[in-house]
């Protein structure tokens, strides 16, 4: 059943019915483990499980019950019967919405977290009642939660896919391209500069596939795919270990299924 999440910055005057409670130790976040299935406490407040946050944020309603994300002390006890996870374990363990609601909440909770200062004169900042935006009373410096864009492509060739390896990526796993958008570019240009530089080909048909929040620590994922137009392969040592071509019908390991990267050579392999 499809959940509706409606975001929000001001709660509720009484908290008096259970709530969802996003709460991270670091940038890890505690469920509830039953069995095999795992959520988000549902509770009234933190406290009911002996849990004293440093600080919480109203994130909004899902299916018109309270959420609310939690930055929780370092030297906190995990109570029984939860563990504390991040949020790249728990693909697939939680519901799509309970998933995309842990996204935004651990993005909130860190801005909140490294916002409570001015970053020009100081001075304590105050959180706007009715924008997700903290301003300074001294010197009106205002700070929205931090989103860094970042472009994701796949390069086809008739029926080969360009996909590479990152030194971080797991073994043998290999995926598209992607980086970050720069000052004063385009979407489109960012794409052509991240090939260009990355595996040295040129490109046309940049076309818009679609986007994902990644929070991780907090990009937008915005995909495109590509065909191919001339150059050889020639990897940029600093970014990628290896790049290849590879056809539909015989890929390496690539990423999970929820990643706009796997959604990009799935939405490949599939097209006639």
């Amino acid at each position: 059943m499809h959940r509706t999440f409606i975001p929000g910055t001001a709660a509720p005057e009484v908290q008096s019915s259970p709530a969802w409670w996003f709460a991270f130790l670091g940038n890890k976040l505690l469920v509830q483990i039953n069995g095999t299935h795992t959520t988000i406490p549902h509770l009234i407040n933190l406290a009911a499980i002996g849990l004293v946050p440093v600080r919480t944020q109203f994130l909004g309603t899902l299916d018109g019950q309270p959420c609310y994300s939690a930055e929780l002390p370092q030297e906190t006890a995990i109570p029984e019967n939860m563990a504390v996870r991040g949020l790249r374990e728990l693909y697939g363990a939680l519901g799509e919405e309970l998933y995309s609601v842990s996204s935004r909440a651990i993005q909130i909770m860190e801005w909140d977290r490294t916002h409570q200062y001015c970053g020009c004169c100081g001075t304590p900042t105050t959180q706007l009642p009715t924008e997700r935006v903290k301003r300074c009373p001294k010197c009106s410096l205002t700070n929205y939660p931090r989103l860094s864009p970042a472009v994701i492509v796949l390069i086809s060739r008739d029926e080969e896919v360009l996909l590479a390896r990152a030194p971080r990526f797991p073994s043998n796993m290999y995926s598209v391209l992607a980086g970050f958008v720069e000052p004063g570019e385009s979407l489109e240009e960012t794409v052509a500069r991240e090939v260009r530089e990355e595996v040295g080909i040129e490109i046309k048909d940049i076309r818009y596939f679609g986007s994902q929040p990644w929070p991780f620590p907090n990009s937008l994922m915005i995909g495109f795919t590509a065909t191919y137009v001339s150059g050889e392969i020639v990897v940029q040592p600093e970014e990628l270990t290896d790049a290849a071509w590879f056809h539909k019908r015989n890929l390496p390991p690539v990423p999970s299924k929820p990643s706009i990267a796997r959604k990009l050579i799935d939405w490949f392999v599939t097209t006639p």
